[in-house]
């Protein structure tokens, strides 16, 4: 049950104080293998479990912990207590992923691009974990990260052993795609939310563009998706135009995580596209869309203008 308070800033040194208790009592913790191909732990519902497996890939967060912080807040939205599906808790946390009001407020996520933050609906709570973990400092610091979602070491102990026991079953990734690909979603996503600046974005990170993007510091398009292959050791072209023209295309429906996605221009014609995106999954993608606009997830799967996929070094 992540929670933000006035108090906040007082609190980080109680968790500092809890953290150099709990390293003391709690073994470190290995991230299991995303492909070892042995069969899901059978008390998460595959839908859940999905949810679990494609914000973990989003966010560089063991799916293992997600879902046992799914498990621990709960029981993967099977809670008959208050607050899971309507209303709140005696504490005030709502939702399959138990958030408080306050950092909903401040971290909640669209996962289902449906254009509404829900904190019930799983497919916005679960990346929003997924977020906030990392932002508290998943997965280099679990334990830290755990604290913060919930300020109890025995809330961390019990994450942690749920999540070892679904390190047992080691269940594939459900969204295929090359670890490169993977290492691609990864580093365009800790840039959610950055502005939009024609001709912005380097190798190193967002930077200020050209034109209508002079003063702004972010990533136009290609930009940004030429940064995250160059984070998983691939060198691409610069423009859209280049990078379709240059890199092996894939046919509709073989897309994989990390995939380029391209639309057509403002001119028009398949030849020329003048945008692209950054496959997430079967149907969104991490987009630097528009001047004015930020880095976001988004549908592709819907739009009229789409003309094709391609995959670095496919």
């Amino acid at each position: 049950m992540p929670v933000i308070t006035a108090t906040a800033i007082g609190a980080l040194a109680l968790i500092a104080v809890l953290l150099s208790v709990i390293a003391t009592v709690l073994p470190s913790y290995d991230a299991p293998s995303a492909s070892c191909g042995v069969s899901a732990p059978t008390d998460i519902p595959p839908r859940y479990l999905d949810l679990y497996q494609q914000a973990a890939a989003l966010y560089g967060v063991p799916w293992t912990v997600l879902a046992a912080v799914g498990k621990a807040e709960s029981d993967h939205g099977r809670g008959i207590g208050p607050g899971v599906t309507t209303g709140t808790n005696h504490a005030g946390a709502a939702g399959p992923m138990q958030f408080m009001p306050g950092t909903w407020q401040s971290f909640g996520v669209d996962g289902n691009a449906d254009g509404t933050k829900d904190i019930y609906d799983p497919a916005d709570a679960i990346p929003t974990a997924a977020g906030y973990l990392r932002h508290s400092g998943a997965p280099t610091h679990l334990d830290q990260a755990l604290l913060h979602y919930n300020h109890d070491p025995a809330y961390v102990t019990k994450v942690l052993r749920i999540a070892d026991s679904y390190a047992t079953a080691c269940p594939p990734l459900q969204v295929s795609g090359s670890e490169r690909g993977s290492t691609a979603v990864a580093a365009a996503s800790r840039w959610l939310g950055t502005p939009y600046s024609y001709g912005g974005g380097g190798l190193d990170g967002p930077t200020t563009g050209i034109g209508l993007g002079a003063k702004v510091t972010g990533f136009d398009c290609s930009g940004l998706v030429r940064y995250a292959w160059h984070q998983a050791g691939t060198a691409l072209p610069r423009t859209t135009e280049e990078q379709w023209r240059a890199i092996p295309h894939v046919p509709p429906g073989r897309q994989a995580p990390g995939d380029l996605v391209f639309f057509q221009g403002s001119g028009g014609g398949s030849d020329r596209p003048g945008h692209v995106g950054l496959v997430l999954d079967s149907y969104r993608m991490i987009e630097a869309p528009r001047t004015g606009a930020r880095v976001r997830i988004s549908r592709y799967t819907t739009r009229r203008d789409l003309v094709g996929y391609a995959r670095p070094g496919g």
